[in-house]
């Protein structure tokens, strides 16, 4: 018998492999922005350089770092709503440019658009946040608005990423209570990756769960300090959001840190468009997701009343009514992604999670 054509009686071989895309450099800091030539430097990437940032934004943030870099080939291009016609009209920009490096002066729309245009042109870019109202700051996921609603799509991470504390310290406060929601949805969300690998054997990272989970931890831990929205405030957010971003980069997905809240997020967003921030919504969903679980979810509502996050539909300018139709569709947004959302709730049970919400 020939071995080479028996698996049986070949050679047994270790054949893992996993490619994690992680930043070279990160920068955190009180004037972090007049870094930014001096970290694209050392990049070393040679080409003419795109910055992309929000209409506003553009006016303030993007021009001061449009004026550092004056000294090399840049343009600019302003970024509407994240859309796939949108960030094909971005790629014909850079197309056009002969791009060589992104630089994403802005908040997640801005962010997100040139995580996605950097992963379908090879371009690789630079992360300016001037809000920290989101965990994908660092990760290799995108959000892109469909018709059915939002999408989760594959996408580079940053090269680098430059976050000004004092320049993320002038955002709205709801905008860094948001990224606080943010990142405390991931204490349900490894709880659903658990219950996920328990009943249908979906795999799991020990090591992106425990940095997720930890992430979450020292986040709750440091509500107080946040609470007083400074720059240390800001720091203790951008660093959480960083390491929650870094933990879906080993894991190959956004599993660390989204789950039933986060697909609860969307639907309530589908079903009630622009009144909730994404981070508030996913707030919501963490508390009425360890409900279900039957955890201690009466200490994070806690943790983000501390911080005046909202904590119930009507903080959130919802109705009650709509909070219970999220929580029964839920499992229609990434059906493929199973959580406790994904467990057959009844519309008995969903109405009295709600009604647990104002319970003091």
């Amino acid at each position: 018998m020939n071995a080479d054509n028996n698996r049986i009686l070949k050679d047994k071989f270790f054949d893992k492999s996993r490619w994690i895309q992680m930043p070279r450099n990160v920068v955190v800091g009180h004037d972090a922005l007049f870094q930014i030539p001096g970290i694209i430097h050392d990049l070393g990437i040679a080409g003419p350089i795109m910055l992309l940032s929000g209409e506003s934004t553009m006016k303030s943030v993007g021009m001061r770092v449009m004026e550092m870099l004056a000294d090399g080939d840049i343009a600019a291009c302003t970024v509407g709503r994240i859309t796939y016609e949108e960030i094909q009209r971005i790629e014909d920009a850079c197309l056009g440019a002969e791009t060589g490096l992104i630089v994403a002066v802005g908040g997640g729309r801005v962010i997100d658009t040139a995580k996605v245009v950097s992963y379908n042109r090879d371009i690789q870019f630079v992360s300016v946040p001037t809000a920290a109202s989101h965990d994908g700051l660092a990760s290799s996921r995108a959000s892109v608005v469909t018709d059915a609603g939002n999408v989760s799509v594959v996408a580079h991470p940053p090269l680098a990423i430059v976050a000004d504390t004092g320049v993320i310290a002038t955002a709205p406060r709801r905008l860094l209570a948001a990224g606080y929601a943010d990142i405390i949805a991931n204490y349900t969300a490894i709880l659903d990756w658990e219950l996920s690998h328990r009943l249908t054997g979906e795999a799991i990272s020990e090591y992106a769960l425990t940095l997720s989970k930890i992430t979450a931890e020292i986040l709750v831990k440091s509500a107080d300090l946040v609470s007083r929205y400074d720059e240390t405030a800001v720091w203790i957010v951008v660093k959480a959001l960083f390491s929650s971003g870094i933990a879906m980069s080993i894991a190959g997905s956004s599993r660390p840190a989204s789950g039933g809240e986060h697909k609860f997020a969307h639907m309530l967003e589908k079903l009630a468009p622009g009144i909730a921030l994404h981070g508030e919504a996913c707030g919501l969903g963490t508390i009425i997701g360890m409900y279900l679980h039957g955890g201690d979810w009466e200490g994070i509502r806690s943790s983000l009343t501390k911080i005046g996050a909202p904590t119930t539909p009507r903080e959130l300018g919802i109705s009650n009514g709509a909070c219970v139709e999220a929580i029964l569709r839920a499992c229609e947004i990434r059906p493929n992604r199973f959580t406790i959302f994904d467990t057959g709730i009844t519309r008995e049970a969903a109405q009295a999670a709600v009604n647990a919400l104002y319970e003091r």
